[in-house]
Order: structure tokens, then C-alpha cells, then sequence
């Protein structure tokens, strides 16, 4: 079995609330399509914006969604399936409110997020040392300007990265301020 499979099957996906107003169980399907069938097949076309995350707010289903995303990248995926994943644990990191329901409850979704992506340090690092695409190894890298609180270690690597990151990255612009402010 992928890592991907096994994280999308460890999660409670019908006890989630989707932002579609329905259970979160189509997500598993949806998250295995994405994954694709290994490293030569190329992910299906899946959108996730409005059931996972808005430009707004997370639901509910978010902190498991960036458990397999994690585990995606851990996994053996087609590069445009990595750059989804990536992508996707951009947008869950960078979110900025909870649905009613879930904050209701208590949850902060886009810290709950965080924490995830957190737990992937070495696998973000490791996609922008990789630099397998310019592209994923930005959006990696701005993953980690969120998540890293290692900020010594995180400039050490944009000296090694050189011109990989995007320009906002290799400059600093895309963390210090940031950091400095939701901290």
C-alpha cells in the first residue's frame, strides 16, 4: 500500500463536515485521484477549493488533507501530482479563518495546519534541495517560511538554494516580515 492510500485511509473523512455542505467522504476519493496511480501516471483533474479551503476560511477536513498531502510527497507521485500537493499545502498553510462550525468548536484550522506541515519539515526541505521544478521548489520553500521556526536554518538554505526559490524567496521579502508578525 502507498503512504498516500494509508494516510487517506486513516482518516475519519464521513465524520467530517465539507465545505460543500455534505460529509467529507468524497475528499478520500478525490485526494487518491489526485495522487495518481504512482510516479509515470499523471493525477486527475481534482479542485478542491470550496470542499477543503477558501480564500477566506479552512473547513473542517483541512488538518487531514495536509496529513496526505504530506504523505503524498513522501510517496512515490508524477511530478504534477507533487506540484497539486504542494500547492494544496500552500493554501492550507496560508489560511486565515475557520469555518463557523469548526471555530465553534473550538478549532483553529489554519494553526491546526501549521502544526501539520510542521511535522514535514525534512520532506519541504527536501523538495527544494531537490529543486526536482522551480516551481515546486518555491512553493516549498514559501511552505516554509510559514511552518519553519528555525529561522536561522531556513536562511541557511536559501544561500544553497541559490536562484531555485522564487525572487520574493531569495530575497527574504517572502518570510522574515511575516514571521515576525504572526509570531
Amino acid at each position: 500500500m502507498r503512504l498516500v492510500e494509508m494516510e487517506t485511509a486513516r482518516q475519519d473523512w464521513k465524520g467530517m463536515l465539507c465545505g460543500c455542505g455534505g460529509s467529507a467522504e468524497h475528499l478520500a476519493r478525490d485526494l487518491l485521484r489526485l495522487a495518481g496511480g504512482g510516479s509515470g501516471a499523471e493525477p486527475g483533474q481534482v479542485d478542491l477549493e470550496w470542499h477543503v479551503w477558501s480564500p477566506v476560511v479552512l473547513w473542517e477536513p483541512a488538518p487531514a488533507v495536509a496529513s496526505v498531502a504530506l504523505a503524498a510527497l513522501a510517496d512515490d507521485i508524477a511530478p504534477a501530482a507533487r506540484a497539486r500537493f504542494l500547492e494544496l499545502l500552500q493554501c492550507l498553510v496560508a489560511g486565515e479563518g475557520t469555518d463557523a462550525e469548526s471555530a465553534r468548536r473550538g478549532l483553529d484550522l489554519p494553526e491546526l495546519c501549521r502544526n501539520v506541515a510542521a511535522q514535514g519539515l525534512w520532506l519541504l526541505y527536501g523538495e527544494v534541495m531537490a529543486n526536482r521544478s522551480l516551481v515546486g521548489a518555491g512553493t516549498a520553500f514559501e511552505i516554509l517560511t510559514v511552518v519553519e521556526p528555525d529561522r536561522a536554518r531556513l536562511h541557511r538554505v536559501r544561500e544553497l538554494a541559490a536562484d531555485w526559490p522564487p525572487v520574493c524567496c531569495r530575497t527574504g521579502l517572502c518570510d522574515d516580515d511575516l514571521w515576525a508578525l504572526d509570531r
